[in-house]
């Protein structure tokens, strides 16, 4: 008698289930990773936000703010575009962290040496 099992064309009970188990992983990871939309008073807070640190910005006499980009998203100011110095670099980021509402500042500025010729800085 030959008691070997010939597995050719059985199936594995759990096959679909660990499929799903892994479909169910990408989903809950996905749907943990996207933030949720932001409200209409959020949207209107970031835009102040926003605006008062494009003022301090142009108001600050040691920065030539014009190449500076501001974007605000729930508090957190992204600044890019460049500036001339890294000291003007380290000025933006402490006008912008200085206003009212700002949670944290992220930069992705560029420092583009040379200086500016003929802005009367």
């Amino acid at each position: 008698m030959n008691h070997a099992k010939s597995y050719v064309g059985m199936r594995r009970p759990y096959g679909v289930l660990s499929t799903l188990v892994v479909v169910a992983g990408a989903c809950v990871v996905a749907a943990c990773s996207t933030p949720p939309r932001r409200t209409d008073a959020e949207r209107s807070a970031d835009a102040a936000t926003a605006a008062h640190v494009e003022a301090a910005l142009l108001a600050d006499p040691s920065i030539y703010a014009r190449h500076i980009e501001v974007a605000v998203d729930r508090g957190v100011v992204q600044l890019g575009g460049f500036v001339w110095s890294s000291t003007e670099y380290r000025l933006a980021r402490r006008d912008a962290a200085s206003v009212p509402g700002v949670t944290r500042v992220d930069t992705d500025m560029e420092l583009m040496r040379g200086g500016v010729s003929g802005t009367g800085k």
